[in-house]
């Protein structure tokens, strides 16, 4: 039994299960700093101590027991599909990444080969055609979740009830799984349910959006990414999220849930 992906405070007070491109970065912060009344000084993804995670050999006895009794509160967060794959294409894609490098290597340059797909310059800035270069990139993203190739689905595009599942699976329960487009009323719910050891003022705390500046801005509306094909192409990989999650699928302007996340929806159909 293995939780992947999940963080837990020191003092145990929540435990979360990461869902890349969803505030990962601010929440592990706020968890950081409830119980130390600082903040990690750096990517919290790169942190190895002050705060319990699954990929830390040592704190793996922690977490699961924590998770198998049920002591903690529990929780995890989307976002909307079509905004988090659009966020991954300027990130990853088309971002120069803090090593200064280029996103796994030579992955770039295969897609660019394969694909057709453009990103500008090294320097992240060269205008390019932003809007065929992404429906391209969806065609990627699709084949690397269907059919795994050319190579094996990369965690930030992969479909978040993946993530979420893993952690049904093996025997956890969610006692929230909240919206990034609604963060501070589903964060403070966290919050008022988890006995933090530091008062944490959500209106006062920092968006750590750590992709930002690695990639060009985005240079048009959100809906203008998405003709037919591509729409077809996101339904086709993120069918679960829209449907488990309550996101537009019809409307990819429409950012905002457009119903409640039911728990025990998630729990019997990501338990399989």
């Amino acid at each position: 039994m293995g939780f992947p992906g999940t963080w837990m405070t020191e003092s145990e007070s929540m435990v979360y299960r990461v869902v890349p491109k969803c505030a990962c970065s601010t929440i592990g912060q706020i968890m950081f700093y409830s119980d130390h009344g600082r903040f990690f000084d750096g990517d919290i993804h790169d942190a190895t101590e002050g705060l319990h995670k699954w990929a830390l050999e040592n704190s793996q006895p922690a977490i699961r027991a924590n998770v198998k009794t049920r002591s903690s509160h529990t929780f995890t967060c989307v976002r909307n599909p079509y905004t988090r794959i659009l966020s991954s294409f300027f990130d990853k894609i088309c971002g120069i990444q803090r090593n200064g490098k280029r996103y796994r290597g030579n992955l770039v340059p295969l897609l660019i080969q394969k694909y057709g797909i453009e990103v500008g310059g090294d320097d992240g800035k060269d205008e390019f055609d932003q809007i065929k270069s992404f429906r391209r990139f969806l065609l990627f993203a699709r084949d690397t979740i269907r059919w795994r190739r050319p190579m094996e689905p990369d965690i930030h595009w992969s479909a978040m009830s993946g993530h979420v599942s893993t952690f049904i699976v093996n025997g956890g329960r969610y006692d929230r799984i909240f919206w990034t487009e609604a963060f501070n009323d589903g964060m403070q719910k966290v919050l008022d349910a988890a006995p933090t050891q530091h008062t944490v003022d959500l209106a006062a705390i920092p968006r750590f959006n750590e992709s930002e500046g690695h990639g060009p801005k985005r240079a048009h509306p959100v809906e203008d990414y998405f003709d037919d094909l591509s729409m077809h192409l996101v339904k086709e990989i993120y069918w679960r999220d829209f449907e488990l999650f309550k996101y537009d699928f019809d409307d990819p302007s429409n950012k905002m849930p457009v119903g409640e996340i039911d728990l025990d929806e998630v729990h019997a159909k990501l338990g399989d």
